[in-house]
């Protein structure tokens, strides 16, 4: 249940801070006064789409943070701990949710101190608090909203969302069987050419080391000539010529070395010489080796030069550079790996039927528990309408048969209703009379309000179009739901207001046309104020003893 509520800088509020306690509460106030800014504040905690305009004017941000009591709800509980936003280790059973929007339209929301998306704030709200608008008897009109709410009150989400998945799977594959069956020819023709590929590719048998290897000694082996001749000549340099540098440098090193014993400073430019001989002979010791090493093979070179175009008309075949003929060959392999997976005709059309026998088992079970649940729900909601000034009237689910079905199941869902008796059932939509669809809404949903998961319900201003005895009534069923749940209704009717078991009354204060801001308050009503805004909501500007007297009264009688 919702404990604390605080509102900063919001539309017409500059700071407002709520204990909430359980049980049904009232809250009411002039028109105006922001009564339903505060469901508007808690909404945008709860995920709704916020924008710069509900700041405060002037002020940088809004800022709404709501303290929720979530040790009786394990599936909460188990959905924080999922996305790693469980509360604080001392107190598992706090859930404090927070959204800031700035003055230029950035929004933040936080669960437990840490930053979530809006779809996490909606997720986490969906599961703490149902709200009830006062213009969602609208929505009740739609065929989808009623099939939901039918779902809702069986308690079958986990079915239902079976039964969605089931038909896609179906769908699925009677979509790849179609479209096999339209393209088999076309399937076959690519699989004819994938393996010509394939089978050429594979007979090519090359690789990108040989790619490597092939440059490489092509190159070597087009110009063995040019080598040795290069080769022999550096030979000739450094050791065969009678001028070799290494023989004069080694006459050099022995001429020196004889005159060392008369100065021996010559011994630094002598180690580099002899040094320098030492490696002049190892590199010509190498020249020998890879001269010997040398040859010309033009059956060789004639062999690279061969296999060297089959590449290269390899790869202007499929287009690529020939280095790129290895991966190739790998992508035409998988494609027929993919060949190979999509089966035949038969296979998928096995795969289909299997399909389509889980969706219809599954879709029939729905219809089961859809069928027990329109038959309570029709008689617990025909009960309310007798209270509701709409005695002999009749409440209906109708299902109608969809032969192959749908991702919501076999049946079409429609609310009926007959205002009155003698009147036949007629679509909700239908219900000409506004006062009496709204009544029939407010019956529907408090009666499926008691099988929803959140444990705090709102209602805003559900009650309107109705007073009088009925309003009597309408609060007297929210004050007996709130017994199992928290209750909270915003209400300009003293009837429902009197049923409350707590009452706030909402106030603005301010002179925009002095210059002044205006400013939203709440206070919490003691014995006494109660019965003063009660008395005011009775009998307007000029309230009366007799006025105070009834509103007492009303408030005995509903046992405050």
């Amino acid at each position: 249940m919702l404990r604390f509520l605080n509102i900063q800088d919001f539309v017409i509020v500059d700071r407002m801070e709520m204990e909430f306690v359980p049980g049904f509460t009232v809250l009411t106030g002039e028109t105006g006064a922001g009564k339903s800014i505060l469901i508007d504040a808690l909404s945008l905690a709860l995920g709704e789409r916020g924008d710069a305009g509900e700041v405060r004017n002037g002020c940088k941000r809004a800022e709404i943070s709501a303290e929720f009591d979530v040790s009786k709800s394990p599936e909460l509980l188990a959905w924080l701990r999922e996305n790693d936003l469980e509360g604080h280790v001392d107190d598992r059973s706090a859930c404090l949710i927070r959204r800031v929007i700035e003055a230029g339209g950035r929004s933040r929301g936080f669960i437990n101190g840490r930053p979530v998306t809006l779809q996490q704030l909606r997720a986490a709200g969906e599961r703490l608090v149902d709200i009830h608008g006062q213009h969602e008897h609208q929505s009740l009109l739609r065929s989808e909203e009623q099939r939901d709410l039918l779902d809702a009150f069986s308690g079958s989400r986990e079915l239902v969302q079976a039964v969605v998945t089931g038909y896609r799977r179906w769908q699925s594959l009677q979509q790849r069987r179609i479209a096999w069956e339209q393209n088999t020819a076309t399937f076959e023709r690519e699989r004819e050419q994938l393996e010509l590929q394939n089978r050429d590719l594979t007979t090519l048998n090359f690789s990108p080391d040989e790619w490597q290897t092939l440059k490489s000694e092509h190159s070597r082996l087009s110009h063995s000539a040019s080598l040795l001749e290069v080769t022999q000549a550096c030979l000739e340099i450094l050791s065969e010529s009678e001028s070799a540098s290494l023989t004069q440098i080694i006459s050099v090193t022995s001429r020196l070395n004889g005159f060392l014993k008369y100065d021996a400073s010559l011994k630094g430019v002598l180690d580099m010489l002899e040094s320098a001989q030492i490696h002049l002979q190892e590199a010509v010791s190498k020249l020998e080796h890879y001269q010997q090493r040398l040859d010309l093979d033009p059956k060789s070179l004639q062999e690279m030069e061969e296999r060297l175009s089959v590449v290269h008309a390899a790869a202007r075949k499929y287009r690529i550079a020939p280095d790129e003929l290895p991966n190739l060959l790998k992508t035409v392999a998988k494609q027929l790996e993919d060949f190979s997976q999509v089966g035949d005709g038969e296979v998928m059309a096995k795969e289909e039927v299997i399909a389509r026998d889980i969706y219809f088992k599954l879709a029939k079970k729905l219809s089961i528990v859809r069928d027990g649940a329109a038959r309570k729900l029709a008689q617990q909601v025909t009960a309310a309408m007798q209270t509701l000034a709409m005695e002999g009237g009749k409440f209906a689910v109708t299902q109608t048969p969809l032969d192959q079905g749908n991702a919501h199941g076999m049946e079409q869902i429609e609310f009926q209703v007959s205002p009155h008796h003698g009147l036949p059932l007629r679509p909700l939509a239908k219900v000409v009379s506004g006062g009496e669809l709204s009544r029939i809404s407010l019956a529907i949903q408090v009666i499926t309000s008691k099988v929803g998961v959140a444990p705090t319900l709102i209602f805003d201003e559900v009650d309107s179009g109705i007073g009088g005895r009925i309003a009597e009534i309408v609060g007297g069923l929210l004050k007996k739901l709130g017994s199992e749940r928290q209750v909270m209704c915003v209400t300009h009717l003293a009837q429902v207001a009197s049923a409350g078991d707590q009452q706030w009354q909402v106030s603005k204060s301010g002179d925009p046309a002095n210059g002044g801001n205006v400013l939203s308050h709440i206070t919490v009503l003691k014995n006494q104020e109660r019965v003063e805004e009660i008395a005011r909501m009775l009998g307007g500007v000029q309230i009366t003893e007799t006025t105070r007297k009834h509103a007492a009264e009303m408030l005995r009688a509903s046992g405050n």
